[in-house]
């Protein structure tokens, strides 16, 4: 690890834990990594709005064959509409009773972490894709983010979605009672993966 581990110990603190895959961790051994203290998982399933993960059919699948709670996540492109991207994810997501509540990942990527896109131009995207998931899954998305996106582009409004935040080298500054997720590592390694795992509390 590159960081001390004196932050690790709040971490630990949580009793409910739980780790996010794609693609990126190969073929997963579910029954193995979710016998090590994991209560959920949440899987990508997809991306802008063509794009799925290559492993999401037998993650979503496997997951769901353990006793995790378990979710999907899509991330968000800022090139291309905010309902189109909803229709992809809704293709490939079932509305399966007893799963969490999708989630938007909202994050810098390629040229856009050195020139962001507006505030108009991401809620332009942001805002119709939520309203969909919302409507068509009948429970408000979670937001991924990190601190620096957050402070950018939410605002009061968005209070009403859970918020799942990336603070990975020390504990988040959004107040526990504003999050319900944090992600604490993306270094996680657990037995049943090949490659490391993005490891998170619930609170």
């Amino acid at each position: 690890m590159a960081w001390g581990r004196s932050w690790w110990r709040s971490a630990d603190d949580y009793d409910v834990r739980g780790v996010d895959v794609s693609a990126y961790q190969g073929e997963i051994d579910w029954p193995v990594l979710a016998g090590q203290d994991l209560d959920f998982a949440f899987v990508k399933a997809t991306e802008g709005s063509s794009r799925v993960d290559e492993r999401f059919a037998a993650n979503w699948t496997g997951a769901q064959e353990t006793g995790l709670l378990v979710g999907a996540y899509h991330f968000l492109s800022f090139e291309s509409p905010g309902e189109s991207q909803a229709a992809h994810l809704i293709e490939q997501v079932p509305a399966t009773q007893g799963t969490l509540p999708p989630v938007v990942d909202v994050e810098y990527y390629g040229d856009f972490a050195a020139d962001p896109p507006s505030v108009e131009d991401l809620r332009g995207i942001l805002d119709p894709m939520l309203a969909a998931l919302e409507e068509h899954y009948g429970a408000v998305p979670i937001i991924y983010t990190t601190q620096e996106v957050r402070s950018r582009y939410l605002g009061e409004d968005d209070d009403r979605y859970p918020l799942w935040i990336r603070s990975v080298a020390l504990a988040p500054e959004v107040p526990r009672r504003d999050r319900e997720f944090w992600q604490y590592s993306d270094r996680d390694v657990s037995d049943g993966t090949l490659d490391d795992l993005r490891a998170m509390t619930l609170g």
